[in-house]
């Protein structure tokens, strides 16, 4: 439903602007009354894959394109706290949806239904000093030893493969009263490796604990302002920190000079020219959104603080 109260179907095929527009567009073109997806069927609630010890970045993206003709789905844990020969170490989980011969026995009788994982709580905030480089490196320290004599095959309940934080309830309470701020970026492929190994190094240095590290792989999008391109893409949780707007000013420009770009999304303190110079398609999206709401009807925080609309 556009600003004025017009109905529009929108498709590949039919009013192909407005749609690209509005995937990924941050709700700004309108309100979605009904949407249609494809869904691809499976046979159960595991993925069958393995899991992957990489002792450093280089082999974490070695293993990636090695395995991606092969599983249709992957994520890594990555030790953001890791530095010289260990940088960027990494456990990757990789899996397809387990068809029904892939499954244990036990698991195939009822192989739709995951059984509900323990989990852990987080009574309360933790102190501020609590989480601090020191302890997120013995963490990670701990978390690449426990995995050390894992057998590379592994079965995944849906659950624990999508969703690893879940396990401990009121996880962001580790985090503090101050909270955190999650940093979200991609590179393309040529410049992956490098912007990574960057990133990190700078990281190292900082001293700044990022608790909780995921680095994946990215297929292609075409929305206007969609995130994912094709390269990696890292997400860190930051502690709120004095100093960490600054630090992560710092990492935009890293980013930026590489053709990457920050996960709108996640984002509450992106630059506006930085914002204009990541997303080059800004003017196209900007076209379509004139067309479905001339005048800005549909507005956020984000997009008056990153100036989306053209003056």
């Amino acid at each position: 439903m556009l600003a004025s109260g017009d109905i529009r179907r929108c498709s590949r095929e039919e009013n192909p602007e407005l749609f690209w527009a509005t995937v990924g567009g941050m709700g700004l073109t309108g309100v979605i009354l009904e949407l249609e997806v494809r869904l691809r069927r499976v046979e159960s609630a595991y993925l069958d894959g393995e899991l992957i010890r990489a002792a450093n970045i280089d082999a974490a993206i070695e293993a990636f394109e090695r395995i991606d003709s092969k599983y249709g789905y992957s994520v890594a844990w990555i030790d953001c706290a890791s530095a010289r020969n260990a940088l960027g170490r990494s456990l990757l989980n990789v899996g397809n949806f387990a068809t029904l011969d892939q499954l244990p026995q036990k698991l195939a009788q009822d192989p739709l239904n995951a059984a509900p994982r323990p989990s852990s709580i987080v009574p309360f905030d933790l102190p501020g000093f609590a989480l601090n480089s020191l302890t997120v490196k013995a963490f990670n320290a701990a978390v690449w030893m426990f995995h050390r004599d894992r057998a590379a095959h592994a079965i995944f309940d849906w659950d624990s493969f999508f969703y690893p934080l879940d396990s401990i309830r009121n996880w962001n309470r580790i985090y503090g009263k101050r909270g955190f701020v999650q940093y979200q970026c991609v590179w393309p492929p040529g410049e992956s490796r490098a912007g990574l190994v960057e990133m990190l190094e700078s990281i190292s240095r900082s001293r700044r604990a990022s608790f909780t590290a995921v680095l994946k792989k990215f297929g292609a999008q075409d929305g206007l302002l969609s995130f994912p391109m094709p390269g990696y893409t890292l997400a860190l949780d930051f502690p709120v920190t004095d100093g960490l707007l600054e630090f992560l000013d710092s990492l935009d420009a890293m980013v930026l000079k590489r053709g990457g770009r920050v996960y709108l999304a996640k984002d509450a303190r992106l630059a506006p020219e930085t914002f204009r110079a990541m997303y080059p398609n800004l003017g196209k999206w900007q076209t379509a959104k004139a067309v479905a709401d001339p005048n800005d009807r549909f507005s956020s925080s984000l997009s008056r603080r990153l100036g989306m609309y053209p003056a």
